[in-house]
């Protein structure tokens, strides 16, 4: 039990180090886009920190993995780097024993990992829509004043507004130019379409002047409704549409998102004891090449595990990999290659000893 403890705290310290390293450096970038979203007008700035609380559970389930991955690399590298596993093995504690021991952490963190993945993530997904839906009711009616003319969408239009309503949902008496289009109206509302996510602004009972560069012809056409395509909806949004489905919705659902969505959380929870079992023998090293020896090609071997997971995820949404294929081969190959690792060096050593 001592040589327990010993063990999950080595661990432990260096998993909370990665954890924290790698939790800044996304979170920072993270943060970096949202404050360009911020200054350029799209959010406001008051939910920019509270959407990445919101975000957290989703950046540690994917964290997480790889940090237990990394730790477990650093922490057993530098004990056979510096030789003390050879003195456990020594005196009688077995690699069976090792990796039973390492399994007990990584199974409190698979629980943890699926307790983001499965309620935290979706759940913050959803408080995000409602914040962005209800900034998507804000867009650039909050950014007009009424009696001036004012450049909005980059430049491209010019707006102006007699009156406008207190709460910035409703104009009055609106000229719009756009390009060598010209659209004078009553009244402007907006709206939000909800399969597309896409903005529209629409004009009541007004004439739109279509002029023609270089030319003396006007068209001029009256209308009772009219719709201009504010913005698309962003594919943060679109993304996070998905991922605020709660799981309990995407078990037994028959639409390829998700499904997609549905293997992918519970792949994120796979992938902590999958981790593991690779990344221990993968610790293995000489005291003389030292601990970071074999640290480069387990990583390459991690990022490629996780790429072919957000690629294949893309070709269930997509109808191009069979669901049922889906994520569960990629799984099976990297407990094969686990189970090469662990097994792969003592039969060698075994051939090498019957050879003898």
């Amino acid at each position: 039990m001592i040589l327990f403890r010993y063990l999950a705290r080595e661990l432990a310290g260096s998993l909370v180090a990665v954890t924290t390293v790698l939790l800044m450096i996304l979170m920072s970038g993270r943060l970096i886009q949202q404050l360009a979203a911020a200054a350029a007008g799209e959010v406001s700035l008051d939910i920019v920190f509270f959407t990445l609380l919101l975000r957290l559970p989703s950046f540690l389930e994917m964290i997480l993995p790889l940090a237990l991955f990394i730790s477990i690399l650093l922490t057993y590298g530098r004990l056979y780097a510096e030789s003390e596993m050879t003195v456990l093995t020594a005196t009688g504690f077995s690699d069976k024993k090792l990796l039973g021991y390492t399994m007990i952490p990584a199974l409190l963190l698979t629980l943890l990992v699926a307790s983001f993945t499965l309620v935290l993530s979706p759940w913050g997904a959803q408080k995000m829509e409602s914040l962005y839906e209800k900034q998507s009711q804000l867009t650039e009616f909050e950014l007009l004043a009424p009696g001036r003319f004012q450049s909005t969408a980059k430049g491209s239009r010019v707006t102006y507004t007699e009156t406008l309503s207190n709460d910035k949902t409703q104009m009055h008496q609106v000229f719009i130019a756009d390009g060598n289009t010209l659209l004078l109206a009553e009244r402007g509302t907006q709206y939000v379409s909800d399969e597309t996510g896409s903005r529209f602004l629409e004009l009541h009972k007004g004439r739109r002047y279509d002029l023609t560069p270089g030319s003396a012809q006007l068209q001029v056409l009256d209308f009772d409704l009219y719709g201009v395509k504010i913005a698309d909806e962003p594919e943060e949004r679109r993304k996070l549409r998905k991922e605020a489905v709660p799981t309990l919705e995407l078990i037994g659902s028959a639409e390829p998102k998700h499904q997609a969505q549905l293997q992918w959380r519970i792949s994120l929870i796979l992938m902590v004891p999958i981790v593991t079992l690779i990344a221990f023998p993968l610790s293995k090293v000489n005291p003389r090449q030292g601990r970071f020896a074999r640290l480069f090609p387990a990583i390459v071997l991690f990022m490629v595990y996780i790429s072919l997971l957000i690629a294949m995820t893309g070709m269930i949404e997509k109808r191009t990999l069979d669901p049922a294929i889906g994520l569960w081969s990629l799984h099976i190959v990297y407990l094969l290659i686990a189970a090469g690792l662990l097994l792969l060096p003592e039969w060698i050593r075994r051939r090498k000893i019957k050879g003898l």
